[in-house]
């Protein structure tokens, strides 16, 4: 009895130790694979400085671009998902062409409907009236986009409408593009001015100025291209053609011996022209009577002559 409890025992004893010796074999072999993984994690970074170097200097890529300046795929994916909830970027474009009796009075009502609803004239080119001309005038109109159907409505009013061809071109992607990229140029170059600051060589500063000024360049390139494109998507560009089918004025008189020779010379051949045009417009009417009549004529004689 007593032998059979001492060999109970040592079994329990020999399981709890198996049971320990377990327990702390796992433990040590997590803690090795944990410290192995934060040796490997340390060592990868410190052996790759291009990964460190946005962080170093700023002349590394920008989170979402590429050192060149590019979109990566997902930020130009996280774009178009936004593009597709926003509104639309819209630029339009457009020929307004009308026939109006004094071109240049309606040029300068056109101006004013157009500085009304908030839009400007880039240009105005006018020509009065003269002899064989009855004048004309060309605008390049500015209009709000948000107003352009209005204020299309106001122009067309001005005179009888000959031609009318508005275009409207999506600019959501390119618009958001720019605006991406300036967004991370900003950042690049704050995080390159604070370097700049901390800076502790001369080398280290004159590679940092390099890289600044490179991508202040970069950036004021990219907000002149992003200025141009918001001014055109808020503003619509129409070209507005005024033109008349009213009589021109008539030539001044003459004022010396030289324009009124001039004058009766044109004279002469207006009137000469006049009396061609009347000969040949009468002579079809005079030539078929005056055969009629001759050959009345001819056969009166025969007649009279079988008489005799």
């Amino acid at each position: 009895m007593t032998q059979h409890r001492f060999t109970l025992t040592a079994v329990v004893a020999l399981s709890v130790g198996l049971i320990l010796t377990a327990t702390l074999a796992g433990c040590s072999a997590g803690s090795s694979a944990s410290s192995s993984g934060a040796s490997s994690s340390d060592s990868s970074t410190s052996s790759n400085p291009v990964a460190d170097a946005p962080a170093r200097d700023g002349s590394g890529p920008v989170k979402g671009f590429t050192t060149d300046g590019s979109v990566t795929a997902g930020e130009a994916t996280k774009g178009a998902a936004g593009a597709s909830t926003a509104d639309r970027d819209v630029l339009s474009t457009g020929t307004v062409t009308l026939t109006v009796d004094k071109p240049t009075d309606a040029a300068t009502r056109a101006v004013r409907i157009v500085e009304t609803a908030g839009g400007r004239v880039d240009d105005r080119v006018e020509h009065a009236a003269t002899r064989g001309d009855h004048g004309r005038a060309s605008l390049t109109l500015r209009i709000p986009s948000a107003k352009l159907t209005a204020t299309l409505a106001e122009l067309r009013a001005l005179g009888t409408v000959e031609d009318v061809s508005i275009s409207a071109r999506d600019v959501t992607a390119e618009r958001t593009d720019l605006d991406a990229r300036v967004t991370a140029l900003r950042a690049s170059v704050d995080r390159l001015v604070d370097l700049m600051s901390r800076s502790a060589t001369t080398a280290d500063l004159i590679s940092i100025e390099s890289a600044l000024s490179q991508r202040q360049a970069d950036l004021e390139s990219l907000e002149a291209q992003q200025a141009a494109l918001v001014n055109q998507i808020s503003l619509a560009t129409i070209t507005l053609q005024l033109g008349s089918v009213a009589p021109a004025p008539p030539a001044p008189a003459p004022a010396d011996f030289l324009s009124g020779l001039t004058a009766g010379w044109n004279a002469l051949v207006v009137f000469v022209t006049g009396v061609v045009v009347v000969v040949g417009v009468l002579l079809p009417w005079i030539v078929l009577p005056v055969v009629v009549a001759a050959i009345v004529l001819v056969v009166l004689r025969r007649r009279r002559a079988v008489a005799s």
